[in-house]
């Protein structure tokens, strides 16, 4: 089978260029991102020869962020009848692909930090009034964390297409919530 490079113009490119940008922002590598980009606007799935011509990237560093993206639950392989090859495509819509990427995150970055706060606060010692003000505040973020974690909890269990409507009544929200601070 021939290998087909898909034809970037240039708007395109530039948001492949931008995504990769943003992702490496985000703690990401640059590659990683843009492959995810390029999957994403694709019309069909992609085998790894495919991305790494197009892209210009090289295939084992394609195959090593296809793995990372397949770790984070944001791409699946899907086989094509008559070809051997294993190619690529996103899982889900933007908002699934939001969820996953906030899942994710919790888990990699927040979950961790809200562990080792939990046992630090539990350990500290208070004997004086230093490390009385360093608990109190330890405390307070402990508090912030675990407020915060049960809200993200409590936002997952909702179907998406709830998430999607309760967005786009944004400004219903915001009255209903202003009412409620007195605002």
């Amino acid at each position: 089978m021939t290998e087909k490079t898909l034809d970037l113009n240039p708007i395109v490119t530039r948001f492949i260029v931008h995504w990769g940008e943003m992702g490496s922002r985000w703690g990401i590598n640059r590659t990683v991102a843009q492959i995810h980009a390029l999957l994403y606007i694709s019309p069909e799935a992609l085998t790894a020869e495919e991305i790494s011509e197009t892209l210009a990237v090289a295939r084992s560093t394609v195959s090593t962020g296809l793995r990372e993206l397949q770790s984070w639950g944001l791409i699946r392989v899907v086989h094509v009848l008559g070809d051997r090859r294993d190619h690529f495509e996103i899982i889900g819509d933007v908002w699934e692909m939001f969820r996953v990427v906030l899942d994710e995150r919790k888990r990699r970055e927040l979950d961790p930090a809200l562990s080792i706060l939990r046992e630090t606060v539990a350990e500290f010692e208070t004997s004086d009034e230093v490390a009385l003000a360093v608990h109190e505040k330890m405390t307070e973020l402990l508090d912030f964390f675990e407020t915060t974690t049960e809200l993200y909890e409590q936002f997952q269990m909702l179907p998406t297409e709830t998430l999607v409507r309760m967005a786009k009544k944004r400004d219903t929200i915001r009255r209903i919530l202003n009412l409620a601070a007195g605002i």
